[in-house]
């Protein structure tokens, strides 16, 4: 639609250039012509300038459509623009005998536009420019705006999860338990449940953390999970050092791990073993043992969904979910902290 409207401005100052051009038309090589061949041939002209002047443009904003490669592009354009000022109307010229062919073989012919051509390039370039950089900071304030909007989701969706009267239960009862058996244990665990409520609450402004802090919250968490499940629940990490301080939006992690808890039956006969490692050094998977709930728990069926769109927002980035006959894996790609001033506008 942007496109279209730019197609209609665009002829609408062709047709209004072609007759300013043919008001203020000096040369006299067709003065024994018409006022409407004069604006035929203005129009041509115009025409002929203007839209292959786009096409260089757009090439180029194609080519390199990132914020940070304005000069490149915008260097490349003006370029591209001045030589097709001088050379790209060379046919029409010829063609309503503004010159002849002689005449375009010499250098005067084309350098005495050059200062002409330098100023009409900037001016075309610099004006499409301008509209393309507002356009691409309105576009990036918009996604900035979706994804603050499905943090806050998130946010409460496991907040609504890990503080329902179910969990609170559950987890004050296996206090209660530790407490008499051993007190150094349940001032661990009080210090764990008060860990995974303050990284939330300290993230809730963020659009990305750390691997590193992710996997601190999530051993905070798993180790409430333990409590309730020491035997029956095991876990291992399988993380390179030199991954840490590659991003993943927050309670990503998390959230799979307590997909994994909730769909999954978590007992002696059948203990559940969650691994989280590095897949060729661009995503991270949560991977468990595939023993399905006969009789589900009530889910909101959104935290799988909540990532994904997410990672949408964050630049079409897609998770991989595979299922085999023992398996589920969900693989969540890793981002380079570079690219988080992206998400930000100026």
């Amino acid at each position: 639609m942007e496109k279209l409207k730019e197609i209609h401005v665009r002829w609408i100052g062709i047709l209004i250039v072609a007759v300013l051009a043919t008001v203020n038309d000096g040369d006299n090589h067709m003065a024994d012509k018409s006022l409407w061949f004069h604006y035929f041939v203005s129009l041509c002209f115009t025409a002929v300038y203007w839209n292959g002047a786009c096409a260089i443009i757009f090439f180029f904003r194609k080519k390199f459509p990132e914020i940070s490669k304005t000069k490149r592009r915008l260097s490349l354009t003006g370029l591209g623009v001045i030589i097709w000022m001088s050379l790209g109307g060379i046919p029409l010229k010829v063609l309503f005998d503004v010159v002849t062919w002689n005449e375009v073989l010499t250098m005067e012919e084309h350098l005495r536009y050059i200062p002409f051509n330098f100023v009409i390039a900037a001016v075309v370039s610099l004006s499409y420019e301008a509209f393309y950089f507002f356009e691409k900071w309105k576009e990036q304030f918009r996604l900035y705006e979706q994804l603050k909007n499905q943090q806050i989701r998130t946010q409460y969706e496991v907040l609504q999860n890990q503080m329902s009267p179910h969990f609170l239960f559950n987890s004050l009862n296996t206090l209660t338990t530790i407490i008499p058996e051993d007190p150094d244990v349940a001032v661990k665990f009080t210090e764990k449940l008060s860990q995974v409520y303050r990284y939330i609450l300290q993230n809730k402004d963020r659009e990305l953390v750390s691997l590193k802090e992710e996997m601190d919250f999530v051993e905070s968490y798993l180790f409430l999970l333990l409590m309730r499940y020491p035997n029956n629940l095991s876990f291992q990490f399988n993380i390179d050092k030199q991954y840490l301080m590659l991003t993943i939006p927050p309670l990503t992690l998390q959230m799979l791990v307590e997909n994994a808890i909730k769909h999954n039956v978590v007992s002696k006969a059948k203990p559940l073993h969650i691994e989280i490692y590095i897949e060729n050094g661009k995503s991270v998977v949560v991977k468990n043992n595939l023993q399905p709930k006969e009789s589900l728990e009530k889910s909101t069926k959104t935290g799988l969904e909540n990532i994904r769109k997410r990672y949408s927002i964050l630049g079409d980035r897609e998770i991989d979910v595979i299922t085999s006959t023992s398996n589920y894996m969900v693989a969540v790609p890793l981002i380079e902290l570079l690219e988080e001033k992206d998400l930000h506008p100026a």
